[in-house]
């Protein structure tokens, strides 16, 4: 299996080629997939799981394609009753504090958190916060948006 794809990996996808797997998902995630499923149209949840896996290497492969200085937003949704998670969030912050400009946060529920970055810098190290975020136990989501800084 390559580490790089092109755009034809994801579009050019003929039924002699599907592959079958298992997936265990919690019952809540299943539940709110299928209500998306329903109002989206799709004929299946094959088909429903094929346009998000689609889209999610999309979107990391324009996070991959991205270069230069940019100017972006880090979205995290997290459950902040996650033994240490809110310290490593800070931690990763504190480590990046002269990449972030702004941080934003809000409770959600009592459960979970929002928190907004506004960051500018160098790509790389925009996209390191971004997957160092991402890779802690007890964040549901990482979001990230950039824009460059000339255009």
């Amino acid at each position: 299996m390559s580490d790089s794809f092109s755009d034809s990996d994801v579009d050019d996808l003929q039924e002699n080629d599907l592959s079958r797997i298992g997936v265990s998902l919690p019952a809540n995630l299943l539940n709110s997939f299928d209500k998306i499923l329903k109002v989206r149209g799709y004929s299946s949840r094959s088909e429903g799981i094929r346009d998000a896996i689609r889209s999610y290497i999309r979107y990391h492969k324009w996070m991959e394609d991205m270069t230069g200085e940019r100017q972006g937003i880090i979205t995290i949704v997290y459950d902040h009753h996650q033994r240490g998670l809110v310290s490593a969030i800070t931690d990763i912050q504190h480590e990046f504090m002269g990449l972030i400009q702004v941080s934003l946060h809000s409770h959600v529920s009592h459960a979970r958190c929002v928190e907004v970055l506004l960051v500018r810098g160098d790509v790389k190290d925009v996209k390191e916060v971004a997957e160092r975020l991402m890779a802690q136990k007890g964040v549901e989501t990482v979001k990230l948006t950039t824009i460059p800084l000339e255009g």
